[in-house]
């Protein structure tokens, strides 16, 4: 049974409301000409629109850009009066025209072009490298979230953890499981020792850990760790919710189960909580058997754990 989305919180819109107020500011978009031409925002959209994609339609345009068609031809006929514009029959369509600059428009988008790339590089290089890198990947996500389009790629990688993915695994995996299921912080707390042990004690001889990651972002991981000889744990599997379908718990667990084949581990075993239904239905179908149920208080909710094992 699907749920709908709960409605954004007051303090959510007003968030990105502010957002919206602060970035217009910061790039200049209430002054009268943008970037100190004698070009409106729109304008100046339109422009870079005719000067990279070559020949287009007054549709094209409109569609790509969102406009009013009453809007848009007002525009193309003052471009078409300052002598920026050139209009060339359609070989597709006869009705329509097709739209581009012509040599005076790319010199008056010229100037404009390069001043949008000075005000940036401005304020990019008041940034340090990582802040930098933040940045482009925070306007990336924006992008993806709410450009209309596929939310993002669906394809994803793998790679062992490096500085800064434990506190990222602990941080998501707190906030995840209080929102889904009303676990309090000690959950959290409890993940940042399992991560921090992991890390003290690593052997990269029979111990991994995986990250899933999409877009540059991190949407799950798994850890195995050395018991003994015989026996290792998977620990701490999780998928974010973004990436759940394609299938990323399937292929950590899988992972797992194929290096502690490798390395001759005779067990794998793992903990977890009968709440967490997929992941359970994901060990089912990599073929753990349950062995153990034991019901406990814990995280601020009465839980009933469970231990899985698959024979190697």
């Amino acid at each position: 049974m699907s749920h709908m989305p709960k409605m954004p919180t007051d303090e959510q819109i007003e968030k990105v409301r502010g957002f919206n107020r602060f970035y217009t500011r910061h790039i200049g978009l209430l002054n009268e000409g943008l970037l100190e031409s004698a070009f409106s925002l729109t304008e100046a959209r339109v422009l870079y629109e005719l000067a990279h994609r070559g020949p287009v339609t007054a549709a094209d345009l409109r569609r790509e850009l969102g406009l009013d068609a009453g809007y848009l031809s007002r525009l193309l006929k003052r471009f078409d009066a300052k002598g920026l514009l050139r209009r060339s029959p359609s070989k597709d369509d006869g009705r329509q025209s097709l739209l581009s600059l012509t040599e005076k428009g790319f010199v008056a988008f010229a100037p404009l072009n390069q001043a949008s790339a000075v005000q940036v590089a401005a304020m990019l290089a008041e940034l340090s490298v990582g802040e930098r890198e933040r940045l482009v990947q925070a306007m990336s996500t924006v992008e993806r979230l709410v450009g209309g389009g596929p939310k993002s790629d669906p394809s994803y990688s793998l790679r062992p953890h490096r500085i800064g993915d434990i506190g990222w695994i602990a941080h998501r995996q707190g906030l995840l499981y209080a929102q889904e299921y009303g676990w309090d912080e000690t959950f959290e707390a409890l993940v940042a020792e399992i991560a921090a042990a992991f890390v003290k004690n690593f052997d990269p001889r029979w111990e991994r850990c995986w990250i899933a990651e999409r877009n540059e972002e991190i949407v799950g991981s798994v850890f195995l760790v050395r018991s003994s000889d015989e026996v290792a744990k998977l620990r701490l599997l999780y998928v974010e919710p973004s990436a759940r379908g394609l299938g990323v718990g399937r292929r950590l667990v899988g992972e797992c189960i194929g290096f502690a084949k490798a390395k001759g581990y005779k067990t794998l075993t793992l903990w977890t909580n009968d709440v967490l239904v997929a992941a359970c239905s994901i060990y089912r179908a990599a073929g753990f058997r349950l062995v153990k149920e034991e019901a406990h208080r814990s995280f601020g909710k009465d839980l009933v754990g469970q231990t899985w094992e698959l024979d190697l």
